[in-house]
Order: C-alpha cells, then structure tokens, then sequence
C-alpha cells in the first residue's frame, strides 16, 4: 500500500508492506497548497513507478479546496470511529486502484469557535494504540501546531496555534525581517531561552514582538540570533495558552509528534518549564493509516 500524508506546504508518500513496514519513502514540497488544481497530476508524478494498487490520503488533500472535501468526525473519537470514516474516492487517473481519504477531526466541546485538525488526526491513530489508559497530553508542532487531549484511547480535545505560519509571515514580511539574516541559521539557545523567559512576562504577546525589533537595533543579540529570540517568544506563548499550566497536578509528560529540528525547539522550551517530553517522528502518519485500514478491513469482513 502507498500512504500519503498531504499537508499544507509539504507532501509525504510511504510505500508500506502489508505489515506495515516501510520499505521507501519520498519527500515533495508539492503540498496542498502548491498542488491546487492538479491533485492528480502531482500524485502520479510523485508515486512514480510504485505500482501498489491500495493508496491512503490524510491531510489537507482531504479538506475544503483539497482534492476531495471528506467531512469531520466529531471529538471525543477513537479509531474506530476514525477507521469508519474514511472515504473511497474515485478516481478515472488512476485505473485499476482504489484511493481512500482519512476525514478530519471537529472539536466543539467548549469554546463558541470550534477547531480542526486534518492529518494529524492520523498520526494521532497510531500513538492512541500504543499509549496506557488515563489522560496524556500531545503536542504536534508545525505550521498550525495542535495540543490535543487524549483520555482513554479517545481523542477529546484540540486546540490550534498559528504558530509556523506568524513566525514565518514575521521572519519574511514584516519589519522584523529588516534586522535579520535572509535565511535561518544555527539555533542560538541563549535567545531562545530569553525569548521563553520574555513570553511569561506583562504585556503581552503584541507587545513582545515589537521588542524583537528594538533588541535588534540596541544590539541585545545579534542578528543571527534574533530569529531564535522570535521563536523562542511565540513557542513560550504558545506552551501557556496550551492549557497545561491551569492543570492541577500538571502534566509531567508531553508527546511531542513531528520532524526532529522542530521538535527540538519544543523539547526545550518545555523541559525548561519543567515539563518532560516523549518525541514521535513524523513518520506516524504512515502507520496510522496502516492502522485504521486494517481496522476498516476487519470491520467490514465482520460484517459481511
């Protein structure tokens, strides 16, 4: 079988035994937004020469302007409500397969605005499999990164940062660009770190940006440093609108899901705050669809 996980801005294909072994993987930044239009186009092209018959989507491939929207299944979800929602898409460009698309994850739990998640949704399917009973929390860092509520091998909660994106719109477009090098350098842990110390303190998070810039110009760090500074500001901010810090006892442990460089930042940020972590690569989108198709299968044969 062949598993795409097709984010935002970056697609991944796993071509995957029948045991859910990975035996290659390919990397493309013909995300969902890049590949607006042409789906089909760019999914033949990237899965060029692998002839599997059996193909698994997750991701924004699966959301509106996607390839083919599939509807929301409503938190608190398992994965065998995850397996039952997955959608057969026909498709005339790829004859003699069938395509499959994992549906996104809908939480109206709480607050009067409610939040989604598309893809890691299915990266989530493989840790609810191997994680023990009682409340975890998960972090999944990214350009939209989520902090999710798991109790009980069930999906409860989700909450969204637009972290990537604002770091990447300020570090590109914004005045703040002016003071800093064309392209990301060398982590700089003392700036990061004061910009973790910086988030916990009054004024605010508007507030704080602009100090990016003034620690600029009075020559506080270097501009190869300011990008950690930046990231080091928006990540403490994020951690404390997570929900973990109102938590009584809080969390000893966070599972942190994504790629490695980003992970590290996270697995920082929060062991400084006291916080243990448990890092997951982002390979487990594969598995999870491994995961939720054969639940899908054995579902369908019991009830034949």
């Amino acid at each position: 079988m062949i598993a795409v996980d097709w984010g935002t801005s970056s697609l991944r294909l796993y071509r995957m035994d029948d045991d859910g072994l990975v035996h290659e993987r390919r990397r493309s930044d013909h995300g969902a937004l890049a590949s607006k239009g042409r789906f089909a186009e760019v999914l033949a092209r990237e899965i060029s020469g692998w002839d599997d018959p059996l193909i698994l989507m997750c991701g924004m491939v699966g959301g509106r302007g996607g390839w083919q929207e599939a509807p929301y299944v409503v938190c608190p979800v398992g994965n065998a409500e995850l397996a039952l929602g997955m959608r057969p898409m026909p498709s005339s460009e790829f004859p003699g397969r069938s395509l499959w698309i994992m549906p996104g994850l809908r939480d109206a739990s709480a607050d009067a605005v409610p939040d989604v998640m598309r893809g890691e949704e299915t990266q989530l399917a493989a840790l609810l499999d191997v994680l023990p009973g009682g409340s975890h929390m998960v972090c999944l860092p990214g350009t939209h990164s989520k902090w999710v509520t798991v109790r009980n091998g069930r999906i409860c909660r989700i909450t969204t940062a637009m972290t990537g994106e604002v770091y990447a719109a300020l570090r590109q477009h914004s005045i703040l660009a002016q003071l800093m090098p064309a392209t990301d350098g060398r982590f700089d842990a003392y700036a990061f770190d004061a910009g973790l110390r910086r988030s916990a303190e009054n004024g605010g998070l508007l507030h704080h940006l602009f100090g990016v810039r003034t620690a600029g110009l009075f020559q506080q760090f270097s501009e190869a440093a300011l990008p950690s500074y930046l990231s080091g500001i928006l990540i403490g901010h994020e951690i404390r609108a997570s929900g973990l810090f109102p938590q009584s006892p809080r969390p000893a442990l966070v599972h942190l899901i994504g790629n490695e460089r980003l992970l590290a930042s996270y697995a920082h940020a929060l062991r400084t705050l006291g916080i243990g972590v448990q890092r997951h690569p982002e390979d487990l989108a594969a598995r999870g669809l491994h995961a939720l198709w054969r639940r899908r299968s054995a579902t369908a044969a019991t009830s034949a």
